[in-house]
């Protein structure tokens, strides 16, 4: 049976010596963020990731849910108990203002949850973390009506709520789709079509499901110039706040999936469903937009959580596991072999896996703030300052943290031998349940084309000169620590691949676009090695200043063994990603279709 335990004592390590976030206690909601508060929400969250959410994965996976011939949803067994508990504790709106029923606390803070329960049970996690994103929407683009009738109910957890994007015919370009909304003449639209893929469609947690739903309103331009966004719910909501008869929407089956098993992903008919429109006509991709980022996010946070369950469990097996004997010599002579921890590229594979994950966890903290900056600062030039790099990540850690979490987790397996490929011992869940983070919320392709073409260039390129900028200073201004010089001194030459990428791509690809289409993936990785890179630095600094402070000497020590391995063996990565930038899609073009 595998198990899970919340990185609770890392992620308070990060919170409050890496990142220092009483720093911005000037902030709405950090003053209440004092270190008993943050200390006492993550061992809550955690006990409640460890004990409650966790020991259903297993079995959740095995059972999956099952659609009744009445088109309603059962999930697994105890997710309706476990439910109510994430629900009764009032996560679901730990960052959401106060006046909706929420706690008003930053985002950081839910966004260290998020990976909790990732990491403890991926499909569970979905249904309250996809209302988190609906709310999110709502927020910032759902009328004053909209968020009174919606917010509170979905802040308690007694309606969750949904994204309906994808068509049979149309994935990422939207544009192609055909759900088309007719207005009623009282200001709400009855929406027909079919959406697929759609998670948490259907399910019997809550007792309504507030889906947002993107159509075109008959008339409306081609393309997704013509997209408007609506908010569908399951039960119609009366006049007093209780529901009323079911809407026109409905699932029409639950997809045979690889992995997440215990999330329903539903077809969804709407046959003339009644919705509302949300914010404008023919915006709603805009409005979508936040939703999207906020789960292209969370997404990033799943492929870390998956990581770092797997690793978990193979470092307990690879502590038990007897095989063979140490290069040097007998590590066990009581025992008739050594544990398989004594092997050099055990330890290689364990160590790589979780030099990541400490670096992963900083950056998806470190982003969360620059997110709590950007929503919540009064100080104009912070608040830019802070969504230009929030911009600029958002794609590296959907894809980058994706990426790297199915293929760690594909390594842990690799640690049980034939028993991690057997069901019992669970690591073949992860590896299914974390491919999925690389397909949804815009295949992991689509990001680095969002970052190359779209987040590289944007406002002259002011993102990406503003971290450049932030590495090479800290670089300067560490560089002749000699404590720090095994962090800061490979930290430069990575960062010269990246400018020499940048540069290569600005002079080589608005002449041949198909330079960019052939190196985005490679810049992706890149400008995320770097990131995980610059993360070590600071967490190294922030390591050795405990250790002279005489605290926690030895995990201490660890994080900083971690952090040399990762410049050593990890970062130098970058080089490689440079040289294949450089070979350009000449190549990579040149086989006609046919050839294939």
């Amino acid at each position: 049976m595998p198990s899970y335990r919340a990185p609770v004592e890392d992620t308070l390590f990060l919170l409050n010596d890496v990142l220092a976030i009483h720093r911005y206690d000037n902030l709405p909601g950090f003053s209440e963020a004092s270190p008993d508060v943050v200390e006492a929400v993550l061992n809550e969250g955690g006990k409640l990731a460890s004990e409650i959410l966790a020991p259903l994965n297993l079995s959740g996976d095995q059972e999956g849910c099952t659609r009744r011939e009445d088109g309603s949803v059962a999930t697994p067994k105890g997710f309706k108990a476990a439910y109510d508990a994430y629900a009764a504790g009032g996560w679901m709106g730990l960052s959401v203002p106060e006046e909706f029923g929420g706690q008003g606390l930053p985002h950081v803070l839910n966004t260290a949850i998020q990976e909790f329960g990732s990491g403890a049970n991926l499909a569970l996690s979905m249904y309250p973390g996809l209302t988190q994103g609906a709310v999110a929407a709502l927020l910032v683009h759902g009328s004053q009506e909209q968020k009174t009738t919606y917010l509170p109910k979905m802040v308690e957890g007694a309606w969750t709520g949904t994204m309906n994007l994808t068509e049979p015919h149309c994935g990422t370009d939207l544009g192609l789709l055909k759900t088309k909304a007719v207005p009623n003449g009282d200001g709400s639209y009855s929406l027909t079509g079919t959406k697929i893929f759609i998670s948490a469609g259907e399910h019997d947690l809550a007792e309504n499901i507030v889906h947002l739903v993107i159509a075109r309103i008959e008339g409306a331009p081609s393309g997704t110039k013509g997209i408007s966004l609506f908010v569908v719910p399951k039960f119609l909501v009366n006049e007093d706040g209780s529901l009323g008869e079911r809407n026109a929407v409905s699932c029409g089956s639950l997809e045979h999936k690889m992995g997440i098993h215990g999330n329903a992903t539903c077809v969804m008919n709407y046959d003339g469903a009644k919705g509302w429109l949300v914010g404008e006509e023919n915006r709603g991709l805009n409005a979508m937009f936040v939703m999207m980022n906020e789960a292209r996010l969370a997404v990033g946070v799943q492929g870390l959580g998956q990581s770092e369950v797997a690793y978990q469990n193979a470092v307990a097996y690879a502590r038990e596991r007897l095989q063979g004997r140490a290069l040097t010599g007998a590590m066990a002579p009581d025992k008739v072999a050594d544990p398989i921890i004594v092997h050099p590229d055990v330890r290689r594979t364990l160590m790589q896996i979780r030099a990541f994950n400490e670096a992963g966890r900083a950056l998806i903290l470190w982003t969360a703030l620059n997110s709590d900056i950007a929503h919540r600062s009064q100080d104009a030039v912070e608040r830019q300052a802070a969504e230009d790099m929030l911009g600029l990540m958002t794609p590296v850690v959907k894809g980058v943290l994706t990426d790297r979490g199915f293929a760690n987790a594909v390594e842990a397996q690799q640690m049980f031998g034939g028993h991690g490929y057997v069901e019992e011992w669970g690591m073949s869940q992860f590896v299914r349940d974390a491919r999925i983070a690389m397909i949804y919320e815009g295949a992991n392709g689509i990001q680095a084309m969002d970052l190359i073409g779209r987040k590289l260039p944007k406002d002259g390129g002011r993102a990406m000169m503003a971290f450049l900028t932030e590495v090479q200073t800290y670089i300067k201004d560490h560089g002749e620590d000699e404590a720090m010089k095994p962090f800061v001194a490979p930290l430069q030459p990575a960062l010269n691949d990246l400018q020499a990428a940048v540069m290569w791509l600005m002079q080589n690809a608005f002449s041949k676009p198909d330079n960019a289409g052939a190196g985005a993936t490679d810049l992706m990785h890149l400008l995320g090695n770097v990131v995980l890179g610059y993360m070590w630095a600071r967490i190294a600094k922030a390591a050795l200043a405990k250790k002279a402070e005489g605290a926690d000497t030895e995990r201490m020590e660890a994080k900083l063994v971690l952090g040399r391995f990762f410049m050593e063996r990890m970062l130098p990565e970058t080089s490689l990603r440079l040289a294949r930038i450089r070979a350009g899609a000449e190549t990579t073009m040149a086989l006609p279709a046919e050839a294939f």
